[in-house]
């Protein structure tokens, strides 16, 4: 809390000096009185920032002077340090009711709540019109210590490093939470080198492709230049945004040391966590339990931790489940925490084949665990209880223990439902301890209601949290990722509450890792090279992409608040979209007036951002009504109380919140109606329009200037379970490549939105390109891995005779790609294997999934159609990794299948011609052969999936596969359809000329 009166510095948050030696008030910014101490300034004139973080006016020159150490800097300037005193509040810890009743905003505590707000804000607009006034007089620093933080401060800079030193108030500022670690140049300039010398040498090549056409294949060589040109687009939309890729390392000792001193209450933000699931009997109840309890035991203070469960699909299995997960979690969290135990999901700690009793030092530690174990076990078997009698419903419909019906009976048509578990007022743990709140959530569904799947469900969330809750930061899961690392959440803080680094982060996002993979990954699962390459080079820029789950946000970033660095003071020129669906404004000159310059700064902005300037000749009330009425409630929905908590922006909620009170304005929050003719999902929450919302919702906040940090934590902060069987990853690829298509194709496609408020860096711009387009290589890939075989069967080829200096180019073309590839291993420490399993699943997936994406997304954008495709699955009996070898059929096996089949018919026809032709017929054959078997080597993966498990190949795939190929191949030999054929007349015609 704020001491009254007292300003505090807004980087470091201690009071201000107040009074200087020479008598002077110290303030660090004469435009707009930002509240910061002298030795945050010294800092960040130290790091080169010179402009003020609110106003960003340039301090002046005197304080920004070498001698910014000394008391004669500041003598000339004197003013009130002016402030903003933030809103606060706590968390609610004493609310457990369940209701399903929708309920009406109370007026009167929606009109006090407006009052109060709008006497807030004509306080600070007094305060700063005020004349400078002369504060209280503080101790003043020795001049010892002063000379001791100089002295420490200079020993910091010089060295480039932060070294952890004693706890001291003044040097506190100095000590950071996270630092950036730079890639080496030993390793990074050759990396940039070889980039460079690749991209001469691909002009140079299309120079020589292009100046060199095929004539006897003219067709098939235009193709081929056509689909190297793509290529080399999708090359260079994919390697720039990798050009200044970094790392990070936390201190979060110094977390601890700055907001968790002993004697004092917890200073860490609170944090809501959100958990989603729709169906219990395709994502097991077990599975959702153990990511609950990973949440409820995270190493944290337990005040601060509240998890909220998603059950869009209203089963009273899910609930039930949740009942015997929140009386487990009492023995299970104070277990954990006791031993420091990881990870801790109960199913994959016991399931680690690993010595636990490593680091262990407790005797009672062994028979503790025994006793877990069997609880455990006995949980394990009540949820199964729960499944297998939740397998067949009763036509009545389920019934709760009271004899009432279930109201999620109809999963389309119900009400909204909150159940409150744990936390201050339920149940505590065996040692008497409070536990983390855990919430059930069910949102209202009604049929005529667009209810936007998995995006609509978490904006539910963010605003049932913001009532009950209210925590200024955010970290989503789904229901299958549990928390691997205890202290992930720490982790984030470093960064989120660091003063010189949070002010402007949206999110900070974890990399996705995967339990149940079989060693070789045969799939790309793991997705390396995009987590540890890829993500790394987009943090040097802008900040990693949000990739759906392992994420924590800032509430604000979510509301569509702009970052706090942002200038406020800036008009764009243009507004910040324009789609091919709608006029645009440098094509069709728009027939409306001009808009206000407030109205089109919101615009640009795409967010809730309330302009005060337009207020100020209104009364109180007229205030009252413009605020609540024109701006918030048409942006936020009709909820006072929700409103008054989006301005929270350290969160909580006022301490005279009435607990019942709170249920009931939840309840009406996640009403299917609340969304109507708001903001949500277009321009605030997660946005709405496409299958893969996380790419859109992270799109949009880097566009309104914010910017996101990539956590790579040595112990991994998140595992789920990713599908390891062929045809589920290619249904899975499917999804994420739709969703690609349906942003393509709509008004937020990064091609043209986003370019009025120029906050978008352009690299990030490129990569955020290469997310959309990258399922359109689908065809030039599938065209370019089918003239392999086409040369084979008819004898021609793309290239024409080399040259000895097109030869140079050639191989110059390869080996740049190969020394790209080479040094992109070496400064991100990915291993070959991973690179090579990859760039083979890139072919997989872009010749199966990304075609049939491609097609579904423009039927279903421009002609309204939704294309399913349907998978029929055979049972297996192997017990390790037996879903990797199980055959399911579905239609997006047809394209690579058909790849091979022709690829290894061409080999052969190939061969046999050679045979047939002569020695002079092998030298063509080679060229040819390479890129044949280019094509098979890469789609060889997908051959394995299809041959099942192995060591039992299916005797119809083999049969098919050799008499198919030998047939045709030998059919195409004997007939050689591409010679010209001589009839009779022209036989007779030539004897008589020669007379024979």
């Amino acid at each position: 809390m704020e001491s009254a009166g007292v300003p505090l510095c807004n980087t470091c948050g201690e009071q201000l000096p107040g009074i200087e030696p020479n008598g002077e008030v110290f303030v660090a910014c004469h435009e707009c009185n930002f509240p910061m101490c002298k030795a945050c300034l010294e800092y960040e004139i130290k790091e080169g920032r010179k402009a003020c973080l609110r106003c960003s006016a340039p301090y002046d020159e005197i304080i920004t002077s070498p001698e910014i150490g000394s008391e004669a800097a500041y003598g000339d300037h004197a003013s009130t340090a002016a402030y903003l005193s933030q809103d606060s509040g706590i968390h609610v810890r004493n609310i457990s009711s369940v209701s399903t009743v929708d309920t009406e905003v109370n007026d009167e505590s929606g009109k006090q709540i407006w009052k109060n707000r709008v006497e807030g804000w004509r306080e600070k607009t007094n305060r700063k019109k005020k004349p400078p006034t002369k504060p209280v007089k503080e101790a003043l620093i020795p001049a010892e210590q002063q000379m001791e933080e100089k002295h420490m401060l200079e020993q910091i800079d010089t060295n480039h490093c932060f070294k952890l030193i004693p706890f001291n108030r003044s040097v506190e500022p100095a000590q950071p939470l996270s630092r950036v670690i730079p890639i080496p140049r030993s390793k990074l300039t050759p990396y940039r080198t070889v980039i460079i010398v690749r991209l001469i040498i691909l002009v140079l090549f299309f120079h020589y492709r292009i100046t060199h056409p095929v004539d006897s294949a003219f067709g098939l060589w235009l193709t081929s230049v056509i689909c190297e040109i793509w290529f080399a687009v999708s090359w260079v939309l994919d390697q720039f945004p990798k050009w200044s890729p970094i790392n990070r390392v936390t201190f979060m000792d110094q977390l601890t040391l700055r907001y968790e001193r002993e004697g004092e209450p917890s200073g860490l933000a609170a944090v809501d966590f959100f958990v989603s699931t729709v169906d219990p009997m395709k994502e097991p109840p077990l599975i959702t339990a153990n990511t609950v309890l990973s949440i409820l035991a995270v190493d944290y203070p337990v005040d601060k931790v509240s998890c909220y469960v998603s059950d869009d699909g209203a089963a009273m299995l899910t609930f039930e489940s949740l009942v015997e997960t929140a009386e487990f979690a009492r023995k299970w969290v104070p277990f954990c925490k006791k031993f420091l135990i990881e990870p801790r999901a109960p199913e994959f700690y016991f399931s680690q084949k690993i010595d636990y009793l490593k680091d262990k030092i407790q005797p009672s530690f062994v028979k503790e665990r025994r006793a877990m174990k069997r609880d455990y076990e006995e949980f394990k078997v009540r949820i199964n209880g729960l499944v297998a009698k939740a397998q067949k419903a009763p036509e009545e419909g389920w019934t709760m223990q009271d004899g009432t019906p279930w109201p999620g009976n109809n999963t389309r048509d119900h009400p909204g439902m909150i159940q409150v578990f744990l936390g201050h007022s339920g149940a505590r743990d065996m040692e008497g301890n409070e536990l983390p709140r855990l919430v059930y959530v069910s949102r209202e569904k009604r049929p005529g209601y667009q209810h936007h799947k998995k995006a609509g469900a978490e904006n539910a969330l963010v605003r049932v949290s913001a009532i009950l809750t209210n925590a200024p930061y955010i970290l989503n899961l789904d229901c299958d990722h549990y928390v691997n690392n205890s202290k992930a959440i720490r982790e984030a803080m470093c960064f989120l509450m660091d003063p010189l680094v949070g002010q402007d982060v949206c999110y900070v996002q974890f990399p996705q890792r995967f339990d149940g993979i079989d060693r070789s990954d045969r799939y790309a699962n793991r997705n390396v090279v995009f987590f540890d390459v890829n993500m790394k080079g987009l943090d040097g820029i802008q900040g990693p992409v949000y990739v759906g789950t392992g994420c924590v946000f800032n509430r604000q970033a979510l509301y569509g608040y702009g970052p706090a660095s942002l200038p406020r003071n800036r008009i764009p020129k243009s507004s910040s979209s324009c789609s091919w669906f709608g006029s645009c404004c440098c094509c069709f000159p728009s027939k409306k007036p001009a808009k206000d310059i407030s109205e089109v700064y919101r615009e640009d902005l795409n967010a809730a951002i309330f302009n005060l300037t337009e207020i100020n000749n209104y009364d109180e009330h007229e205030r009252s009504m413009l605020i609540s009425q024109t701006s918030f409630e048409k942006t936020f929905g009709l909820s006072s109380v929700f409103i008054e908590s989006t301005m929270m922006e350290n969160g909580g909620v006022p301490e005279s919140a009435n607990s019942s009170t709170l249920i009931k304005e939840a309840i009406h929050v996640i009403g299917c109606g609340y969304e109507e003719k708001t903001a949500w999902g277009k321009e605030i929450g997660w946005i709405y329009g496409s299958v893969t919302e996380d790419i859109l919702t992270g799109f949009k906040m880097h566009c309104r200037g914010w910017r996101s940090i990539y956590c790579m934590p040595l112990r991994p902060a998140f595992k789920g379970s990713a599908p390891i069987n062929l045809s589920d990853r290619l249904h899975q690829v499917l999804r994420w490549a739709l969703g690609s298509i349906e942003i393509f194709l709509s008004r937020h496609c990064p091609l043209w939105y986003g370019f009025g408020g120029g906050r978008l860096k352009w690299l990030q711009r490129l990569a955020y390109i290469n997310t959309i387009v990258y399922p359109l290589t689908s065809l030039p890939l599938i065209a370019y891995c089918s003239i392999p075989a086409i040369c084979l069967l008819t004898g021609k080829f793309i290239i024409p005779t080399l040259s000895n200096l097109a030869s140079i180019l050639f191989l110059g073309l390869f080996m740049s790609i190969i020394l790209t590839s080479v040094l992109e291993l070496r400064w991100s420490g990915v291993g070959i294997e991973d690179w090579w399993r990859n760039e083979q699943f890139w072919v997989i997936g872009g010749v199966s999934s990304h075609l049939f994406a491609v097609f579904q997304g423009l039927l279903k954008v421009l002609a309204g159609l939704d294309t399913n495709f349907t998978v029929t699955a055979k049972a297996s009996d192997d017990v390790g990794f037996g879903e990797l070898y199980v055959f399911k059929w579905t239609t997006l096996l047809i394209p690579p299948t058909t790849l091979i089949i022709i690829n290894i018919v061409g080999v052969v026809a190939g061969f046999s011609d050679a045979l047939n032709s002569g020695y002079e017929a092998w030298g063509p054959l080679f060229g040819k052969v390479f890129f044949s078997f280019w094509v098979i080597f890469h789609l060889y993966p997908f051959l394995k999936g299809l041959m099942g498990r192995q060591n039992r190949t299916p005797t119809i795939v083999i049969l098919w596969s050799v008499l198919l190929a030998s047939v045709f191949s030998l059919v195409w030999v004997k007939i050689d359809p591409f010679v010209s054929r001589v009839d009779s007349k022209t036989i007779s015609q030539s004897c008589i000329s020669i007379d024979c």
